[in-house]
């Protein structure tokens, strides 16, 4: 049973379940029905495990919080943020038609690291004036109005990195549309709360600092955290008095994470573990279908015999030819199996290897499958051309080519040019001898093994079709043709040998076509630690090394086809993503220089993130390639707090450069510390997620995890410096503009003066 499109499949199998008692009643007792196949159940644990991972997010980040301002009245403020802007994406959802699944959910616990950064930069911000000796109230209207700007530019830059993944087409900008809508809804109501709870709440809990009374552990986290940010100062000292070199280091960074692109493994969706298994039997092309069907009752005995099988629905034959069959398997839950489904089929391969004249391909289900015919592995591969003589004879070299790739697992090939066909050679003047026509030879025929409907059987409840053909034993072989007899026109039976002979021969069980031409379709496996990326790669490589004419094409088909795509994009997605974020920093900062302050720390999240994908040994793939384009949002909000303050400084005190920044580092480094690590904390769930659906999450958390971590520790030091060299370009170049416009201005002509 398929649920109807767009219905819930919850709510489905609920009501199937709920049925079930009554269609048992209606039929014989003899009956027994019974669910084989239930893809729900994964469905359920999936999305249990990711609301368990969201609430561990949560406490989490009201955790680091508490670590920092080691006050609950403190502590609240920011935590409120987390669930109001959960609720207020919850309301968003439900008008948009949105439900909560794997990717909406994923989107919700990944932001619990995000929707408290406004509220915190906002209550760091209102502190600060109240250790200063102001009122509560006057340092929540002072706070609020002093750090608005800064909160708008990182909420309204972090919603930027998300609008070429809305206008993304085809199915993958489908697929994570709802994510980047639910992630940018949650991020614009942290922004509103922000704004108007947090300081009336700022306001209205906190005390001056006169009233505050705090105990040794208070005391004893305020001297950790002093000699931190003393460390801290005295490195960012050291930098400032060595600016080129850290200009350099700057430079590297960059070149490192262009080279980490290219090095790290390419993949297209992460390889989930579902539960299920898909099996396709291909057999012999001249086997007979009684033999199939012991083929897969052996097929069937082994697999169940698996400790992780719990059940099994197979069948040969059906709507494909006799030496195919389809079996589905279901494995017990992960608790009991204790290994991958990937894991379980390498360890069947060999088991069933002992099967002779037939394999068994396997491949475990994908919630996520795109385009692309069925095939007996995971991974298509087609080629075309137009003559069936010429597709013939170069398809078996490309299969032998690509059974001979370490690459590759279970590669196997649609084409059926080798089925047998027993030719019925008539010879007519004999035949009209005997008085036999060509018309009663062909009805002898087909009463015989044409399965010729001769009658129907009426009944008060039902009608029976009456068939007539030979039995089956009488069928097997072409010796049946010596026992056939036709009535000659005297009546008299006439045996079919008597007037022809019997020739047997190939012929073609199925010829496919892609569009008009014929093709043949190559499906394969990866093999274990092997990536798409480089398996497509050496299939490419298989493919050119052969020399195929030029009437003949070949290419990837389905979940390959869309992979190829979705890495020739991918460098067009950093690139639109990045200048989306510089023209609305442009924008708010009406500046040229200081967007690039800004993206100056997005490199080091690049090399960060890459690193933690090959440590990790997991490969770059669409999930992953999300938390690089989510990182450009979140890391620029160090450099935003910094150059902000630096501005306000240079602007009413008239400080220098280096004086602004070096004075504004040190001020916001409490709320950087706190949003990372919150950010951080965040996704650490994510990354570290063992359960089911987990393969799915688990890209996005290691990336923004990796990449935090490494940008933090390099652009608390090199951003200061990216802003004083941006600072003297941008006066060199004004400058440079202002003495070409006095050159360019025509001299003034002298006049002689007037006596009046």
């Amino acid at each position: 049973m398929f649920r109807q499109p767009g219905a819930n499949i919850i709510e489905t199998v609920d009501r199937v379940y709920a049925a079930l008692p009554q269609l048992k009643a209606s039929i014989s007792p003899a009956i027994d029905v019974s669910p084989v196949m239930d893809r729900t159940i994964t469905v359920r644990a999936s999305v249990h495990d990711i609301e368990v991972t969201l609430i561990i997010s949560v406490i989490l980040v009201i955790l680091v919080v508490f670590a920092f301002l080691r006050t609950a009245r403190s502590t609240l403020i920011p935590s409120v943020a987390v669930p109001l802007s959960l609720i207020g994406t919850f309301g968003v959802m439900y008008l948009a038609g949105y439900s909560l699944d794997n990717l909406s959910l994923m989107a919700l616990a990944i932001s619990t690291g995000f929707v408290v950064d406004d509220a915190i930069v906002v209550l760091e911000n209102v502190t600060r004036f109240i250790e200063q000796g102001m009122s509560p109230v006057q340092a929540a209207f002072r706070g609020a109005k002093e750090i608005g700007f800064t909160v708008l530019s990182m909420s309204t830059s972090l919603v930027a990195v998300f609008i070429p993944i809305l206008l993304m087409g085809g199915i993958v900008g489908r697929l994570f549309r709802e994510f980047a809508v639910v992630l940018s809804v949650a991020i614009g109501v942290s922004l509103l709360i922000s704004l108007t709870i947090t300081p009336m709440m700022c306001a209205k809990f906190l005390r001056t600092a006169g009233e505050k009374k705090h105990g040794h552990i208070y005391r004893f986290s305020e001297w950790a955290f002093e000699r931190m940010l003393g460390s801290y100062r005295h490195g960012l000292d050291w930098v400032l008095r060595h600016q080129p070199l850290t200009l350099a280091v700057t430079i590297a960074t960059a070149c490192l994470s262009v080279y980490l692109y290219i090095l790290v493994p390419k993949g297209f969706f992460p390889q989930q573990d579902t539960g299920r298994v898909m099996g396709s039997v291909q057999a012999a092309q001249d086997i007979s279908f009684t033999a199939m069907k012991g083929k897969m009752s052996q097929f069937v005995d082994i697999v169940m015999k698996d400790p992780a099988v719990n059940t099994i629905v197979g069948f040969a034959g059906g709507n494909t030819t006799y030496n195919t069959g389809r079996m589905f398997i279901m494995l017990k839950p992960l608790s009991e199996r204790k290994i991958s489904a990937d894991q379980v089929i390498g360890r069947l391969r060999g088991k069933l290897a002992v099967v002779p004249g037939a394999t068994l391909f396997m491949q475990s289900a994908q919630d996520l499958t795109i385009g692309g015919r069925m095939g007996q592995s995971q991974y298509q591969y087609t080629l075309q051309g137009e003559d069936l003589a010429e597709m013939n004879e170069w398809s078996p070299r490309l299969l032998q080519k690509l059974r001979a790739l370490p690459e590759l697992r279970d590669v196997n090939t649609d084409q059926q040019d080798k089925g047998l066909e027993a030719t019925v050679v008539i010879d007519r003047d004999t035949a009209a001898r005997l008085g036999v026509s060509a018309s009663a030879i062909d009805s002898a025929l087909y009463d015989a093994f044409g399965q010729r409907q001769v009658s129907i059987m009426y009944r008060q409840l039902n009608q029976y079709h009456v068939v007539m053909e030979v039995a089956p034993e009488f069928a097997n072989s072409t010796d049946a043709l010596q026992s056939i007899y036709v009535r000659a026109q005297n009546g008299t039976a006439v045996p079919l040998a008597s007037f022809a002979h019997f020739g047997p021969s190939n012929t073609p069980l199925g010829i496919n076509h892609q569009g008009q031409y014929p093709s043949v379709t190559f499906s394969f496996n990866l093999a274990p630690d092997v990536s798409l990326g480089a398996a497509t790669t050496a299939i490419e490589d298989a493919e050119r090394s052969i020399g195929f004419p030029s009437t003949m094409h070949a290419g990837f088909q389905g979940t390959a086809a869309a992979f190829q795509d979705a890495l020739s994009s991918q460098w067009l997605l950093i690139l639109c993503a990045l200048l989306t974020v510089y023209i609305v920093l442009g924008i708010l900062y009406e500046s040229y220089a200081h967007p690039v302050t800004i993206l100056s720390t997005i490199p080091s999240a690049g090399v960060g993130a890459l690193l933690a994908l090959l440590i990790s040994k997991n490969e770059l793939n669409v999930i992953g390639m999300i938390g690089i384009i989510l990182l450009i949002g979140i890391v620029k909000k160090n450099a935003i707090m910094m150059i902000d303050f630096a501005l306000y400084t240079e602007r009413e005190h008239g400080k220098p450069p280096t004086e602004a920044i070096r004075e504004a580092c040190l001020l916001r480094f409490r709320p950087i510390m706190m949003t990372t690590m919150a950010a951080l904390l965040g996704g650490l769930p994510l990354a570290l997620g063992t359960g089911t659906g987990s393969e799915l999450r688990r890209p996005l958390g290691i990336t923004i995890v990796g990449g935090l971590i490494v940008s933090q520790m390099l652009t608390l030091f090199t951003t200061p410096v990216v802003y004083i060299y941006i600072d003297r370009l941008r006066l060199w170049l004004a400058g440079a503009r202002s003495q070409i416009r006095t050159q360019a201005r025509p001299p003034a002509v002298s006049r002689p003066a007037q006596i009046q």
